[in-house]
């Protein structure tokens, strides 16, 4: 299942559903229905998103369905991540990777309203091919998913990709250990706020005799961190303030406070 760390663009229909929130209720998906499979791609994909907003997730994954077959990315995108998540559907992963797959295949022009369907593609894609797929052809390939990491670190800047790529080059997972670019991938990660890339890199200076620093990010991490992922920051974090002198701790906490204001 593709975690939900990956669904960097869960919200970025927000806007389109306030707009289609007012234009009346969703009817029954049917030829007497407004909107029948034979309607424009647009017209669908506006109806499922109304469906699945009120709860009628059968005739949204339909809408989405028909979107889909004529081409529409976004319903693509849609129909992909609720095999994802088991949502309105049996959970199916293959499924959603074959769908992923047909949007990274598509590409994507520059500066296209589909850049974010694309890049959330790539994103998934990365992660199943770090995981594999139980059960399915999708196995383990450390270097696809590198690759992909990379590809959507570099030309599209996203920080997640760039975590990810960064923790990969420090394993020496899909190609060569690279300890150097991985700190690069981080530093860019962390600047953008990405905790876990923020407490990884200051554990790297923390290690490089950058205490006070380092430490003041694994601090300033804590912060910013999902639910699921505070454990392991708190473990880095602890270990690292219990060898730090008195005078380290007292600037790192000073430190972490710039840091979590932006200012650093």
């Amino acid at each position: 299942m593709v975690t939900s760390e990956f669904k960097l663009f869960k919200f970025m229909l927000i806007g389109i559903g306030i707009a289609l929130a007012m234009s009346g209720p969703v009817r029954a998906f049917d030829i007497k229905s407004d909107v029948s499979k034979e309607s424009g791609p647009f017209d669908l994909f506006k109806f499922g998103f109304k469906a699945y907003k009120n709860g009628q997730k059968e005739e949204a994954v339909e809408a989405y369905k028909y979107a889909a077959e004529k081409g529409h990315t976004g319903s693509r995108w849609a129909l992909a991540n609720m095999y994802a998540d088991g949502d309105g559907v049996t959970q199916d992963d293959f499924e959603a990777f074959k769908i992923y797959s047909e949007i990274a295949q598509q590409g994507v022009e520059p500066g296209s309203e589909d850049t974010g369907f694309f890049v959330n593609a790539l994103l998934s894609l990365a992660n199943y091919y770090k995981h594999g797929i139980s059960g399915s052809p999708v196995k383990i390939d450390l270097t696809q998913a590198r690759q992909l990491y990379f590809q959507v670190a570099s030309t599209f800047g996203v920080p997640e990709a760039q975590f990810q790529l960064a923790q990969m080059m420090l394993a020496g997972e899909g190609g060569n250990a690279s300890p150097q670019q991985a700190k690069k991938w981080l530093n860019q990660a962390r600047k953008s706020g990405h905790p876990g890339a923020m407490a990884i890199f200051g554990n790297i200076l923390f290690d490089e005799g950058q205490t006070a620093r380092g430490l003041a990010l694994m601090t300033a991490a804590l912060d910013r961190c999902k639910p699921k992922d505070c454990g392991w920051m708190e473990a880095l974090q602890e270990q690292a303030f219990s060898v730090a002198n008195e005078a380290d701790r007292r600037t790192a906490v000073s430190l972490s406070h710039a840091i979590a204001s932006g200012s650093d």
